[in-house]
């Protein structure tokens, strides 16, 4: 391409147009999994009802509140594999569950985070590593 040529290439353009109002309540949908400060199970909560309440007005923020919500679901399911274990072993276990969970628990917000920041940019994210329980 010459400097004067003004087309772009199909990765240069940028996704398909959605309001602000949509890609807001996607990051909505993400961000909201931090409310897991507050209450453990608010991880679960805050995308659950960014999903309910957009799901039939914003297909986009729907989708990515679901992604959210089995990307939590999952790391929940992890966390209390890691509690079952420590429990199961009285103790010793903690020698395996305490860096496994630390690492989790890092990953849980840099993937979060990253999401988050996809969603607003109007980018579908899809988390790694995920129970895709909810359909």
């Amino acid at each position: 391409m010459s400097e004067t040529d003004t087309t772009h290439s199909p990765i240069d353009q940028p996704p398909a147009t959605l309001s602000s109002d949509e890609r807001t309540w996607a990051l909505i949908g993400h961000l909201s999994a931090f409310s897991a400060f507050v209450t453990l199970i608010g991880c679960v909560i805050g995308p659950l009802i960014v999903w309910l309440v957009k799901r039939d007005t914003l297909p986009f923020a729907a989708s990515q509140a679901k992604e959210a919500l089995n990307f939590n679901i999952t790391v929940a399911i992890a966390f209390a594999a890691l509690t079952a274990f420590t429990i199961l072993t009285f103790g010793i276990g903690i020698v395996l569950a305490w860096p496994l969970g630390a690492a989790l628990f890092v990953a849980w917000i840099v993937f979060t985070i990253i999401a988050a920041i996809k969603a607003n940019e109007g980018v579908a994210y899809r988390y790694p590593f995920t129970l895709r329980l909810i359909s």
